[in-house]
């Protein structure tokens, strides 16, 4: 796989309540990615970018939400979110190292 497709692959993060519950109890991080990413691809991107090593990826693709704004009717963009399952010990620091004490 080329570098340059896989620092591509990964977009941004997931922070919200689902994905800080999914990361204490399975050892899991959600990450939203290109839509046309396969498992493998986010497989060698997440080892490339964190050096970690990944046991499993699952995947999600999210529909775009049908919104309204005045007369006018638009849809949001589909896009595609990964569980990524680390190797037992392992972890990501996603906050940067941030001490909110």
């Amino acid at each position: 796989m080329n570098e340059q497709r896989l620092m591509k692959v990964i977009l941004a993060p997931l922070i919200s309540e689902k994905s800080s519950g999914v990361s204490d109890k399975n050892n899991q991080y959600v990450f939203k990615t290109v839509v046309d990413a396969t498992k493998a691809e986010i497989k060698a991107a997440i080892e490339l970018l964190f050096s970690v090593g990944v046991t499993k990826v699952t995947v999600a693709n999210v529909k775009g939400k049908v919104k309204r704004f005045r007369n006018k009717e638009g849809k949001r963009k589909d896009w595609k979110k990964a569980y990524v399952t680390l190797k037992a010990g392992q972890e990501i620091d996603l906050l940067g190292g941030a001490d909110f004490s």
